[in-house]
């Protein structure tokens, strides 16, 4: 744990720097939670390509996590280190002197941060061997980062190739596992790694997201109630906690200690909450989230300028093109640099903000230098990522487009869906916007309830709703459900809104306190339960037993790290813990990457049989090493026998290891 600490204090110290360079008026909180992103995505990249000339070794990877720390040269600048020391002066101020005022905000980081502990605490854990989890919705996705993070570190996977379809390019974003097997390399271990990172991130998402919402809303509780919706999302789920209740026979202490299922995601709910859902799960969205929304902070003022005060120190308005061009063109610049490094991260992030800016380019021509600027950032570093990825991949691209209406409401009408699924947030949107536009009093700074600020958010929505329009036209992956990978910015985009139609109810009379709080509840309710459902230890899922973790080890000392190995199409083989690459596994995991598993399924199948076509087939894969496990056996109906000539050199109870080449 404490080589994780230590990893992503560095990454957070060589990012804040540069949040200097874009932003200028945050808090030094703000600066770290950004700096620990942005430190990130330069670990991750600068490993990726010295690894790539170098191998994945430490010394390497120390030089990876020295350029990580570059930027500390930026602190050479006198007007930079005094603006840090006055961040610096002004949160030792803050953290003086006790009053009810500091109490709250104190408990509302701090409470914020024991959740993210206790919730990720629960992403993978060890018990009498085994490993398990205590996420519902992380049973497949656990291996699978697990399978990406020690194909770097126990089989040095550069060139990058995909260790669960080989012979293919690995195009699927893995910079966050690869930032995991960074700190694994460097002494960590695995467990660790992940939590340190999850906490970091989820964190930094936290910070950057409550200060994203109080800037574009002016409104400070707006942006302290936001945060709350996005971490305990869910529908109305909670509604059938009384009838669970009921029929459970129990008290509502034993059973709130013993909850039976999930309230947001299940056959009826599919918008699930997003700790849940997302961010235990999918981790290259938790670090791609906060970065996209710290690139569109800088495009809310540019959107914004000259209408909002703006924290750019220049305009457009410089008679002197070149003088303009690196004025106002520098944070553009780097805020597209940002941008850039987001297909090895997280694709559909990249996407959203292609799609945003596109808009409010349209709406917004006469900032044309920064739109430029960002535009050339982005290409810079985008482009080169994005030929890399196209070159080589198994991946058919046609599969990630298709009409498909109304996203994944199966046999539900379209508005029930969407009004089970998110409750009140629809409604919250009306009365938001309306509120917004016709009620100045809610702000903070009167010179910020001008309407024509207030017309600029509503008209900074407008790619938002677009957004959620083509999440319920077309399935933009070949599976329907992941296109909440681009309904979720829809969603962070809403909020505002919402949280603003709460903090005006709230600041009326004491009835409206009441309208507020029963709308908090309504929205964070099912959420809440199953989050709570996770931090308190409910779930405890095996994904590997013993003998797998065992076997795994064997395979790891006894073989070749590039081996290729023949495994039935699970999500949890213990090749996984091995580095090692397989043929194929879990069919789910390649369907939703684009990949055309059939015929190499049946070609395994076939080769499992001991067909007749078995030997060829091997030496066609290029296979090293066959495992066979409980899943071979019945699931595949494997013939054992067949592979009895060839000799075992890996055994752990009814796991078993042949050499075949």
């Amino acid at each position: 744990m404490i080589i994780a600490l230590i990893l992503i204090a560095m990454t957070a110290i060589g990012g804040l720097p540069l949040t200097y360079l874009v932003a200028r008026e945050k808090t030094l909180l703000w600066r770290l939670s950004a700096g620990t992103i942005i430190g990130s995505v330069i670990l991750g990249l600068a490993a990726f390509l010295l690894a790539s000339i170098g191998g994945f070794t430490v010394p390497v990877l120390l030089v990876a996590v020295a350029v990580t720390l570059a930027p500390l040269a930026v602190m050479r600048d006198a007007a930079i280190r005094k603006k840090f020391l006055n961040d610096w002066a002004k949160a030792k101020g803050s953290m003086q002197g006790a009053n009810l005022a500091k109490a709250k905000r104190f408990a509302y980081y701090a409470g914020f941060f024991l959740l993210f502990w206790l919730f990720f605490d629960r992403t993978m854990f060890m018990a009498s061997g085994a490993i398990q989890t205590g996420g519902s919705q992380n049973l497949g996705d656990l291996p699978y980062h697990l399978g990406t993070i020690f194909s770097f570190t126990e089989a040095n996977n550069f060139p990058v190739v995909n260790p669960s379809w080989a012979g293919a390019k690995y195009t699927y974003p893995f910079i966050a596992d690869l930032l995991s097997a960074v700190y694994v390399k460097l002494g960590a271990d695995v467990i660790s790694a992940m939590f340190v990172q999850n906490v970091a991130w989820a964190f930094s998402l936290f910070v950057i997201f409550e200060s994203f919402v109080a800037t574009i809303t002016g409104s400070k509780l707006a942006g302290r109630i936001a945060p709350v919706l996005l971490f305990l999302s869910g529908g109305l789920g909670f509604i059938a906690m009384s009838s669970d209740l009921s029929a459970s026979g129990k008290g509502l202490y034993d059973f709130l200690m013993a909850l039976p299922r999930d309230y947001t995601i299940n056959d009826k709910y599919r918008w699930g909450n997003s700790l849940v859902v997302l961010f235990m799960t999918q981790r290259s969205l938790l670090l791609g989230m906060p970065l996209t929304l710290l690139v569109l902070g800088y495009l809310w003022r540019v959107f914004a300028c000259p209408r909002a005060k703006s924290e750019d120190a220049t305009t457009d308005t410089d008679p002197d093109l070149r003088s303009r061009l690196i004025k106002v063109g520098g944070p553009a610049l780097a805020a597209g640099l940002l941008a850039g490094t987001l297909p090895l991260i997280h694709m559909h992030s990249l996407v959203v903000l292609f799609l945003v800016t596109a808009f409010l380019f349209a709406m917004r021509p006469d900032q044309w230098i920064k739109w430029i600027a960002f535009g050339i950032g982005t290409a810079v570093i985008a482009i080169p990522e994005l030929v890399w990825l196209m070159t080589g991949t198994a991946t058919e691209t046609t599969k990630f487009f298709d009409w498909f209406f109304g996203w994944d409401k199966r046999e539900s009408g379209f508005l029930w869906f969407w009004f089970t699924n998110t409750g009140l947030v629809f409604p919250l949107l009306a009365v938001g916007i309306w509120i917004y536009l016709k009620r100045g009093k809610l702000f903070e700074k009167e010179e910020e309830s001008k309407a024509g600020l207030r017309l600029t958010l509503v008209l900074f929505y407008i790619p938002f709703i677009f957004l959620f329009v083509i999440s319920n036209s077309a399935k933009l992956a070949p599976w329907e459900w992941d296109n909440i990978k681009i309904l979720i910015y829809w969603f962070a985009g809403t909020l505002p809104f919402v949280a603003i139609a709460i903090a005006w109810a709230w600041e009326q009379s004491r009835l409206f306190k009441i309208v507020a709080g029963a709308a908090v509840f309504v929205l964070i309710a099912s959420g809440s339960l199953d989050v709570w459902r996770t931090v308190s230890g409910q779930i405890k899922y095996g994904v590997f037993e013993p003998d797998a973790v065992r076997i795994a080890e064997q395979i790891r000392q006894k073989t070749d790290p590039k081996a290729i190995f023949l495994n039935a199409p699970t999500y949890n083989s213990p090749v996984v813990l091995s580095g090692r690459q397989s043929v194929m596994r879990y069919s789910g995991h390649l369907a939703s990457h684009g990949i055309d598993y059939g015929p190499r399924e049946a070609d395994v199948r076939q080769i499992y049989s001991g067909a007749a076509l078995a030997d060829t087939l091997l030496a066609q894969y290029n296979v090293d090493y066959v495992i066979f496990t409980h899943e071979e056996r019945n699931t595949l109906k494997a013939n054992e026998e067949f592979f009895k000539k060839f000799p075992v050199v890996a055994e752990a109870g009814q796991y078993r290891v042949y050499k075949v080449k």
